[in-house]
Order: structure tokens, then C-alpha cells, then sequence
């Protein structure tokens, strides 16, 4: 009975021996796992790994202006609320409402009842009942007057660089007592304050009275 436990505990430690080098790789295995696992960052869901679109602030009765080369302000926007945006810094403006200041000129103001501005703050869009307004204006020594000049549509586009506001919609324009539709928007040109329509145009154009411009 000696005999066969001996040879019995031989026949296990020539096993062990045998099994050795599998144990020990698999043991190294283990640890080299654990190791990366240690060292690897936790991966982020897919959720996670998307910037969330969410606000970072908002502003009620908010204001951003810009000034020009001579610190004059070139425009400003208002808005009854304003939300800006952390993953690619856009502003969403409720009711925004924008001035275009010209010299010598009477301001422009666009409006409508959203709006998006981009975060290089070159791209302004108007969204529902937009429109362009500027004001009639007596000549001035180096103006000639204008009338009362008002275009509506559901949507404009201001680039703000280039002092151009533009809309692929249908466009509705009142000059004076002139009023004109276009099928295919137009472009509003801030510098010389004038506005081409694109597609079919349709209207009336009315003589303007004598004397001062109409209001």
C-alpha cells in the first residue's frame, strides 16, 4: 500500500512537471489581460462618445453687437431669448431681431420668429415670418431718398461678412406703393440697400407722389 501511494504521488508530480509550462502561460495570459484592462480607458457608450447638443447657457433679452474698422457699431441682434451651444458653440434666438447699420444710411432690421446663428457668427437664419424692413429716408447730401421698403418670406438667410441677406422662398416686396412677388426668393444687398428677386416676378409698380418719401 506504501509502495502504491509513493508511486501514486510520482505519477502526480511528473504531471505537474508536464503541466508546468501550460500553467505558467496561462497564468502570464491572465496577467497580461488584466494589465490591459487596468490601463485601457473605459469606452464610452455611443451616446457617450457624441457630443451632446445641449445648452451650455441661455440669456433672456439678449444682445450681440459688432463693431466696425472705425468702432462703429456694423450690427447688432436681439433676441427675447438666446441659447447657446457648447458642442460647436451656435446660438438658437427666439424672436431674434437684427439691425444693419450703413453710413449715411437708414439701418436696416430683419426679423422673424426663430433663429440660428453659426458659432463662426457668419451665418444668421431667419425662420417663420421673416422679414427685411428699412424706413423711408429724405435725400441727404449724399443719399438720394428712398421709400419705405419691406420683404417677407418664410425664411432669410443673412450672411453677415458680406452684408447679404438672401432667401431661396417666395418673397413678398412692398416699395412705396409698388409691390412685387417673386416664385424663387431674391437677394437683398445691404451696402447699396437693394434687392433683386429671382424666378417669375409678378406685381404693380406705382409711381411714387411728389414730395417727401412715403412712411
Amino acid at each position: 500500500m506504501q509502495l502504491s501511494s509513493q508511486h501514486i504521488k510520482q505519477s502526480i508530480g511528473r504531471t505537474l512537471l508536464r503541466l508546468m509550462p501550460l500553467l505558467l502561460m496561462g497564468v502570464l495570459t491572465l496577467l497580461t489581460f488584466w494589465l490591459v484592462q487596468k490601463n485601457t480607458p473605459h469606452e464610452k457608450s455611443a451616446l457617450e462618445r457624441v457630443r451632446l447638443h445641449e445648452p451650455d447657457y441661455t440669456i433672456n433679452n439678449g444682445t450681440l453687437s459688432a463693431l466696425n474698422e472705425l468702432g462703429n457699431t456694423k450690427y447688432r441682434i436681439l433676441g427675447n431669448k438666446v441659447t447657446h451651444y457648447d458642442d460647436d458653440a451656435s446660438i438658437d434666438i427666439a424672436t431674434p431681431r437684427m439691425r444693419l447699420f450703413q453710413p449715411d444710411k437708414a439701418p436696416v432690421t430683419v426679423k422673424s420668429d426663430t433663429g440660428h446663428l453659426d458659432g463662426d457668427l457668419t451665418i444668421l437664419d431667419l425662420i417663420d415670418n421673416a422679414s427685411i424692413f428699412r424706413p423711408a429716408q429724405a435725400a441727404t447730401a449724399t443719399e438720394p431718398a428712398t421709400l419705405r421698403m419691406l420683404a417677407t418670406s418664410s425664411y432669410f438667410k443673412v450672411l453677415i461678412n458680406d452684408d447679404i441677406i438672401e432667401s431661396d422662398r417666395p418673397i413678398t416686396l412692398e416699395q412705396g406703393m409698388s409691390i412685387m412677388h417673386s416664385t424663387e426668393g431674391g437677394i437683398f444687398h445691404n451696402v447699396e440697400q437693394s434687392m433683386t428677386l429671382l424666378g417669375q416676378v409678378k406685381g404693380r409698380i406705382e409711381r411714387a407722389p411728389r414730395g417727401s418719401p412715403q412712411q
